[in-house]
């Protein structure tokens, strides 16, 4: 039914609906989507409100999904093969071990039996009047809500309404909504699921309980509390997986809602299938501690710390929160009823009730999370002949042990040192220049490093730094290259001088200041986040990471230890098997291409070698280019940038990134995978090769990629009923040669991939031969706009057009000249990127395929 509502209503015949919607800039599944769950379907739908009219247009838009459907029998069935493909698409290794332990963990309620997409054999034979039935007996005005947020006149909107929807009736006699209860269970329910396909091996360990309901201050109060706990508990928890040797990659824990009338306590444990049985003892021990112990003081100030820092960092902002955020809380709030006081009330409540609770409170919350009854063991994992998982008396039998293991209280240090000690302001800015135009200040300090400023007012309480510096992994020996394709995750990982990231993850805690670093083939990378009050701070971190990164042993076989955990099993998923065999092929399986590292290359990783190359790429700031982006002033942020950029040791060797010679494969290439139990199948169709770089071409390509993705929505999916999901995407770069690059791709079934692809191809053809349609084009102009006027008031796009134009040498264009970049987009243009790119005789075609046809 949610489909349906796109496939024609009273005012928008057939498919006329999403072309509308387009023809102003609205984007399919970006910016009109829907989305059925068990309990509700909801609609989403974001216009530009520049134009009242548009705003009209919205709201009949919306008048018709809640009464006007059509329901035409000829678009049913073609909608048909759309959801079932949703159906294909959500199948897989995962899906089918909840499918056996959810009527477990869930027995005797409906929850269990009513998965949304619901069945094939019912979806492929249903007739018209079931539909027809559900809508007009579910759709109806005392079920509804409708939630407008946006720059809009409140008044002369709600009038709209009230006049517009006043009048929808009940098409039927009102039927009871029933409420589906998950009964309670006495023990523990144990369940151990494994699949072939799945990718990791998970833990669950389930309390249900009585769902909470938030409805007035003493229990926001006692969720607040909640929250302490959970952010204290999932601490610990996190210092145990960058411990040397962890049972889990990742684990986490907490409070929350299991379904609308049932709430939780859950656990949950990602690891190798070999340590589930540490992962559920070291869960529950860190759970039957902090019951035994309590929390320390320590912890709780911390965590009040952080979290009054995220609520100030919303406070400053709520003048210019985004329209979705709210619409969200409203939609929960008519969904379940979820408060909606608002951030100032939020941020002045916690203020002044997180004085008056206690540590004991929290502690008490933690003696009651957990209970002998209404509890769950639920394990999954990839199927493997050389592995035995724990049978249900093994997990038992780790339960019972985990209620009678000796523990010690939690003990921890904290460092109390500045993080940089005084440090001499001797740089200089030894150039400077502006771009007013761009509102850009370009400073070059006297240690080689540059600096561009962009002071913004799109959020008051937001800086975001990033610096780029030419060389990369290309710098690397071949030897070392595997080791530096590990070194951005590691030092993520890692801490400053000798503070470990635990340590040093205390020592900001009340801070919101982000650092971290990348490399890729051609370039170094700092990316920092910060508010005006921790500039310094992320700055200090800046100056410690590249030039006292703490290299520790035993972070780094931590490190390992979690890969070899994780990667191994990642490729037992179709999909992930299917792309990493798309980068061996595209790079012709250059050894230095590392797509999901194998155990043998993961035992070359080397200590030593990502020490080495950390200090080699990282050691000269001379290279850096760092851009600013937010709420700040130049003249204030001066004796900062030349405290900590300005320290950096600038040894001036004037490097650049060189070019390996990784190339695709050249000529037309077929190639088909078979990977998948499934009958499931994935289309990738790539044009690529040397080309002079241009970025009015790069811009023609893009725009042709968006322009094909609407035809192939249109024929693959409304048409066919093909594909559920389509898209194209093209540009040109500058690295490491000056290429172009078109992708084709869509998921489909076997059965479907030939005719699927010659109508794509055929589209393809179309472009070629001129066969462009003009509105088609204004589609395109439209939503780019929109886009652009959208994203030019974010420090993101600011920085990352800065940062093309530091990579790649791309020029910068103010928004006025970048909306008149997107208004010159011609029908000729496209036409000659079509014919000059898009060459039938070069295409790469890469398919999955499942093993076994059915």
């Amino acid at each position: 039914m949610e489909h349906m509502n796109f496939n024609g209503t009273a005012h928008f015949k057939k498919n006329e609906l999403v072309s509308y919607l387009q023809s102003i800039g609205v984007r399919f599944g970006a910016d009109i989507n829907a989305y059925t769950s068990f309990d509700e379907t909801v609609y989403q739908l974001s216009i530009p409100t520049e134009n009242p009219e548009l705003i009209n247009k919205g709201l009949l838009v919306l008048e018709d999904w809640a009464t006007g459907a059509t329901l035409d029998p000829e678009e049913i069935n073609k909608e048909r093969g759309v959801v079932l493909e949703e159906l294909r698409l959500g199948r897989g290794g995962e899906q089918r071990m909840r499918d056996k332990y959810f009527p477990k963990l869930l027995q005797g309620s409906q929850y269990a039996q009513r998965i949304p997409i619901g069945k094939k054999e019912i979806l492929e034979n249903f007739d018209r009047n079931s539909l027809l039935d559900f809508y007009e007996t579910w759709y109806r005005p005392d079920l509804m809500a409708l939630v407008v947020v946006g720059d809009v006149d409140v008044s002369a909107i709600e009038a709209k309404i009230k006049t517009e929807f006043s009048d929808i009736k009940a098409k039927r006699p009102m039927v009871e909504r029933k409420v589906f209860p998950i009964p309670d269970t006495k023990g523990t329910i144990v369940d151990v699921e494994t699949d072939k396909e799945a990718q990791v091996a998970s833990t669950q360990i389930i309390y249900k309980k009585p769902p909470e309901k938030v409805k007035n201050q003493t229990e926001l109060r006692q969720e607040l509390v909640r929250q302490m706990h959970d952010g204290m508990l999932n601490l610990r928890l996190d210092e145990i997986r960058q411990s040397p040797n962890p049972p889990f990659v990742f684990a986490g824990a907490g409070f929350g809602p299991l379904f609308r009338e049932k709430s939780s306590f859950g656990l949950f444990g990602a690891s190798s299938p070999e340590t589930i049985g540490s992962t559920v003892s070291t869960l529950l021990a860190e759970v039957r501690r902090a019951q035994l112990f309590g929390f320390t003081s320590g912890e709780f100030e911390r965590q009040k710390q952080r979290y009054l820092t995220d609520l100030e960092n919303r406070f400053k902002e709520r003048d210019k929160s985004e329209s979705g955020g709210f619409a969200d809380l409203y939609v929960s709030n008519f969904l379940t009823q979820d408060p909606i006081a608002g951030i100032e009330f939020d941020y002045q409540f916690a203020k002044s009730v997180l004085p008056t609770i206690t540590l004991s409170e929290i502690n008490e919350v933690a003696k009651k999370a957990t209970t002998e009854d209404n509890r769950a063991v639920i394990v999954t994992g990839p199927a493997k002949d050389d592995v035995k998982y724990p049978s249900e008396a093994d997990l038992l039998g780790f339960l019972k042990t985990a209620e009678s293991a000796q523990l010690k209280p939690y003990t921890e240090t904290v460092g109390t040192e500045p993080l940089v000690k005084d440090l001499p302001v001797t740089a200089k800015i030894t150039e400077e220049k502006t771009n007013t135009e761009l509102g850009l200040t370009y400073w070059t300090l006297s240690n080689g490093v540059k600096v561009i400023l962009k002071p913004t007012d799109f959020k008051e309480d937001q800086i975001l730094m990033q610096g780029i510096a030419p060389g990369g992994l290309s710098l690397v020996s071949d030897e070392k290259a595997i080791s530096g394709s590990s070194l951005s995750q590691f030092i993520g990982e890692s801490g400053v001088k000798n503070l470990s990231k635990v340590d040093l993850d205390k020592i900001l805690a009340g801070k919101k200041a982000d650092l971290g670093i990348g490399i890729s083939d051609t370039h170094e990378f700092v990316f920092g986040e910060t508010t005006p009050k921790d500039l310094e701070t992320m700055l200090q971190l800046a100056y410690l990471k590249l030039t006292s990164a703490n290299f520790n042993k035993p972070e780094f076989d931590s490190f390992i230890s979690k890969q070899k955990m994780f990667l191994p099993n990642l490729l037992n998923n179709p999909s992930a098997y299917f792309s990493n065999e798309v980068v061996k092929i595209m790079s012709q399986n250059n050894p230095r291409v590392f797509a999901l590292p194998t155990l043998e290359q993961l035992d070359k990783v080397k200590f030593e070698d990502i020490q080495s190359i950390y200090k080699e790429r990282f050691g000269d700031a001379s290279g850096f280019t760092f851009t600013f982006g937010g709420n700040f002033d130049n003249e204030k942020i001066k004796p900062l940038i030349l405290k900590y950029l300005g320290n950096l040791p600038g040894l001036k060797r004037n490097e650049n990134w060189k070019d390996l010679g990784i190339r695709p494969p050249a000529g037309k290439l077929d190639k088909t995978i078979y990977k998948g139990v499934d009958q499931k199948s994935q289309v990738r169709i790539t044009f690529t090769g040397a080309t002079p770089f241009s970025q009015d071409e790069s811009r023609d390509l893009s725009a042709l990629g968006e322009l094909l993705t609407i035809k192939l929505i249109e024929i693959l999916r409304e048409e066919k009923g093909g594909v559920y999901g389509v898209g194209a995407s093209g540009g040109l770069s500058k690295l490491p040669y000056e290429k172009y690059t078109f992708t084709i791709s869509f998921p489909c079934g076997p059965e479907n991939v030939n005719s699927l692809i010659d109508a794509a191809m055929a589209e393809v053809a179309k472009l070629r031969n001129g066969q462009i349609e003009d509105k088609d084009i204004a589609k395109v102009k439209e939503a780019r706009l929109v886009k652009l006027r959208e994203d030019a008031r974010t420090n993101n796009y600011w920085l990352n057009v800065i940062g093309g134009s530091v990579t790649q040498g791309t020029q910068l264009f103010t928004e006025v000249q970048a909306e008149a970049r997107i208004n010159s987009i011609s029908k000729d243009a496209l036409q000659n990127a079509a014919k000059k790119y898009l060459n039938p005789d070069t295409r790469i075609q890469i398919i999955l395929m499942p093993e076994v046809r059915k």
